[in-house]
């Protein structure tokens, strides 16, 4: 499918396709036509990969779970171009995201699937509220992280000025956005909330006309939510924005005001799929499982049911009047962030959710797996908050006893002055760290 022509884009579909069996067509008719291009396209890894499989059988959406799995593992192992489908002369730009085998992930686009990017990211915002005549100020990083860019062509194709400040460089984010005015801020969680503290800190928050903030890139809990938009204001909402690299980046899925809770994923573009961790069966709708997606409209470099580890479930029809995506629930954590203690399976993100539903607990927390002893311990340190300093003792009772009822293991909890630990203004933050000797890796902060 060729994408909507940038020089004549049309308008912003933000509603998707009422009728199921015509959106099970068209995402068929795709998919059908994708296994084709994949199939016929001389790349090694596809030929090899879909060995066996005659694209003329797909006939229907339940062909796909005969389809092959993808990994990240697969572009590791054909670094640094080997999944392309295309001439790498037929691309117009790359991506990349860091990787632990010391080689990034290459993420190459053509031009149609800039235009495609360009377009869910526009619907993204505008499902966010955003409008044509609004001024975004774009908080994330530029370069080979797909977030600024990401944002940026979807924010010039919804019509809206941008202002690519990227990350960092707090001060000049604050004059930029009293002075512009800026109802529209899209960033990390964690750099919105390093921008509140700072605008409260310094008097200018009061000055801000900042009501939507559009925020991803980093797992995020409903208690984040919370405190953000508290940080912030009353008129202030925070968003969840989802993508990955691998798949476009963000614009794959957004949450929208009025259905807090809730991705509604581009389903014409990105067909997902909830499959079970261990087997790679498909679970039933409502069930938690690993998020799978195919992308039924890239060009240059498409992915065929790549599992994203990101844990979600299917949500049932009944969101946003006159909308028809398909709805999952915001990631419940990664199967690869899963931390295994004592034999117990701990998502860092329900860690925060205990963090933050404590009304003395501040803004800033990271969590230590000890690996010094046979038995891994947790321990986790988070900051007070404001004028809290003389109920740490009680805070902390509080907080083992609530860690344990929700994790089911015994975590120290240490809890630490406001404004003692470090910040994150640049890139993702981090949360989690391991200890394997005596030098503790919170020692300059964490």
């Amino acid at each position: 499918m060729a994408a909507t022509d940038p020089s004549n884009p049309g308008p912003i579909d933000v509603s998707g396709i009422a009728d199921p069996s015509e959106k099970a067509a068209l995402q068929a008719d795709r998919l059908r036509d994708l296994v084709g291009r994949l199939a016929g396209s001389g790349n090694p890894f596809w030929t090899e990969r879909l060995t066996g499989i005659d694209p003329a059988d797909i006939g229907s959406l339940d062909a796909l779970r005969d389809l092959p799995f993808t990994v990240k593992q697969d572009l590791r192992d054909t670094y640094p171009t080997g999944m392309l489908v295309q001439p790498l002369d037929d691309t117009i730009r790359l991506h990349a995201s860091s990787g632990t085998s010391g080689k990034p992930t290459i993420v190459c686009y053509s031009r149609d699937d800039i235009a495609i990017w360009a377009e869910v990211n526009a619907r993204a915002l505008a499902l966010a509220g955003t409008r044509p005549d609004d001024i975004l100020h774009n908080g994330y990083g530029y370069g080979l992280f797909t977030g600024g860019l990401g944002l940026h062509y979807g924010g010039e194709r919804l019509g809206c000025t941008v202002v690519p400040v990227s990350g960092g460089n707090t001060a000049l984010q604050l004059q930029l956005l009293e002075d512009l005015g800026s109802r529209v801020m899209s960033a990390t969680p964690s750099f919105a909330m390093l921008l509140g503290e700072r605008a409260a800190e310094t008097g200018v928050l009061e000055r801000l006309n900042v009501e939507i903030g559009i925020l991803g890139a980093e797992p995020w809990s409903e208690g984040m939510r919370q405190r953000i938009q508290d940080l912030w204001g009353g008129g202030f909402t925070a968003l969840d924005i989802y993508g990955l690299s691998e798949v476009i980046g963000p614009g794959v899925a957004m949450e929208a005001p009025d259905d807090l809770g809730v991705l509604n994923v581009f389903d014409d573009h990105f067909l997902p799929e909830i499959v079970d961790p261990e087997t790679g069966e498909p679970v039933p709708d409502g069930d938690w499982g690993e998020l799978v997606f195919t992308t039924l409209t890239k060009t240059a470099q498409p992915v065929l049911r790549y599992r994203t580890r990101d844990i979600s479930r299917i949500v049932a029809d009944g969101g946003g009047d006159g909308r028809h995506w398909t709805r999952i629930a915001r990631l419940n954590g990664r199967a690869d962030d899963m931390l295994v203690i004592r034999g117990i399976n701990v998502y860092p993100k329900e860690i925060e959710a205990v963090l933050f539903d404590d009304p003395d607990v501040g803004r800033t927390y990271a969590i230590v797996v000890d690996r010094r002893s046979t038995m891994a311990e947790l321990r986790v340190r988070a900051e007070l908050g404001p004028g809290a300093g003389d109920r740490a003792v009680e805070a902390t009772g509080r907080l083992t006893r609530a860690l344990a009822d929700r994790i089911r293991i015994r975590a120290t909890v240490e809890l630490v002055p406001d404004g003692s630990m470090g910040r994150t203004e640049v890139g993702k933050v981090k949360r989690v760290f391991e200890q394997v000797d005596d030098n503790d890796p919170l020692a300059t902060g964490g």
